[in-house]
């Protein structure tokens, strides 16, 4: 059966005023710049038109030279190429959106992308552009709600509960198995359920509310996109949610984002970019943060000196940390702030330790918050199992890190978590040097066996 024609592509082109020959010259000099050779003719832009398949990176290159032609973005998609994802265009969401218009066609552009087609451990925001960002939210103001909407559609409380409610769902789906999980229904859910209610009519407190839960909803499909490995979309989903934040004046969320970012830096090995966000998180949210909120904030200015191996300062933002968490009780939090419990907090803390090389203090404080964290938290007890495991080895005990290592490996098996799957990688790469062991031959053919069954953390990198 032949393929019907596609008529996208040929009404782009017409307004681009491109013929056959002229774009297959384009694409060519596109693929050029980026490295690669095509030999594209207008025979097979011929057969595009007449709705052959393409190559997922001709479509984008494709995609890329028409933009050049038109000076606006086209994407695959609006070619016709509906099969073909989207690869992270270099634009989209690098900086602060200066307007709520701008930071809501950002958010649509970032969720057409593909989280999982760009791995990458590497950030693509240079650090200018992030303390850029930073600054402007930590001297702004509410802005206040947009009026004035010429939208037919209302929005009300219970448009609000239910994003709220479907944000809960998704985060215990992170929790439970991993920002590979569901981040693909995540970003459906919101660029179809809730982006549209944003630009629509809504009364000063519902339109509060609702970019109070638009934010909560960004944050996870930033979050979930870590989680598998995609930094560059992550950062530009947490810029992002940093300015939905400032419309609604929510400074505790907007410290949490630079806090998620600054966990990023510091996961990337970023220390000093890590401690600035950290700090940024600290100071901007002081004026309208809980003491759980701010307890969560120091602990990872913690992280990031510890990192740094500042050993004097991550003792003091730890015990300010225990300080604010010790008030925790005394105030009302929100509901996306109820994983901060004692366990998170032994865990943030066993980082710390490990990372500062006290071994002792490291196991102390893992073993602790293995204890205290509730199954459904599993990606956190995976992680906290997996740090118990190195602090065992910091502390001499080979076998008992190689029985905890296994556990967490065991327990991870419906995880689908890049960060897992590194801790297990950090930890073989630690034990690697003693390989002659036969407890160390026997720990290897344990992580085969389970890579064999599938296990989530275990998959090839």
């Amino acid at each position: 059966m032949s393929k019907e024609p596609n008529h996208r592509l040929a009404a782009i082109m017409a307004e681009a005023g491109a013929s056959n020959k002229g774009l297959a010259k384009r694409v060519r000099e596109v693929a050029q710049r980026h490295g690669d050779h095509l030999g594209t003719t207008h025979v097979a832009v011929q057969r595009w038109l007449n709705g052959k398949g393409i190559q997922r990176q001709t479509a984008m290159y494709v995609a890329e030279a028409l933009s050049n032609k038109l000076r606006r973005r086209v994407t695959p998609q609006e070619l016709g190429f509906s099969g073909v994802p989207q690869a992270l265009d270099s634009s989209v969401g690098m900086d602060y959106a200066r307007s709520l218009p701008e930071v809501l066609d950002a958010l649509g552009g970032l969720t057409h992308q593909c989280a999982d087609g760009g791995r990458s451990d590497e950030t693509q925001l240079p650090d200018a552009d992030v303390h850029s960002a930073v600054l402007t939210w930590l001297v702004s103001r509410p802005e206040g709600m947009p009026s004035g909407t010429p939208a037919t559609r209302r929005v009300g409380m219970r448009d609000v509960a239910a994003i709220r409610t479907a944000a809960g769902f998704f985060m215990q789906l992170d929790f439970r198995f991993g920002g590979g999980h569901a981040h693909k229904a995540f970003r459906h859910y919101f660029r179809e359920d809730v982006l549209p209610l944003l630009g629509a009519c809504y009364s000063a407190k519902v339109g509060e509310a609702l970019f109070k839960a638009a934010s909560e909803m960004t944050q996870l499909l930033a979050w979930s996109a870590y989680d598998i490995g995609n930094h560059a979309l992550a950062e530009r989903y947490l810029l992002s949610t940093l300015r939905l934040a400032q419309v609604a004046g929510d400074r505790m969320m907007g410290a949490r984002i630079l806090t998620n970012l600054s966990h990023q830096a510091n996961y990337l090995g970023m220390a000093p970019r890590a401690l600035t966000l950290a700090r940024a998180s600290v100071e901007g949210g002081k004026a309208g943060s809980t003491p759980r909120a701010m307890a969560l904030f120091s602990a990872h200015e913690a992280r990031a000196l510890s990192t740094a191996r500042d050993h004097k300062g991550a003792v003091r933002a730890m015990n300010e940390a225990e300080r604010f968490f010790e008030r925790a009780g005394n105030a009302t939090d929100p509901e996306w702030l109820a994983y901060m419990d004692e366990a998170e907090l032994n865990g943030e803390f066993c980082h710390c330790f490990r990372d500062l090389g006290q071994g002792t203090e490291a196991v102390r404080f893992a073993a602790r918050a293995v204890e205290l964290t509730d199954p459904k938290y599993a990606r956190s007890l995976g992680f906290c199992r997996m740090v118990l495991a190195q602090s065992q080895l910091l502390d001499g005990e080979l076998e008992a890190a190689l029985t905890t290592a296994g556990l967490a490996i065991e327990a991870g098996d419906a995880l689908q978590s890049a960060r897992f799957q590194r801790y297990v990688s950090d930890f073989r790469r630690e034990v690697s040097a003693r390989a002659a062991h036969p407890v160390i031959q026997r720990f290897d053919e344990r992580v085969r066996k389970a890579k064999k069954d599938g296990v989530g953390g275990m998959d090839d990198e």
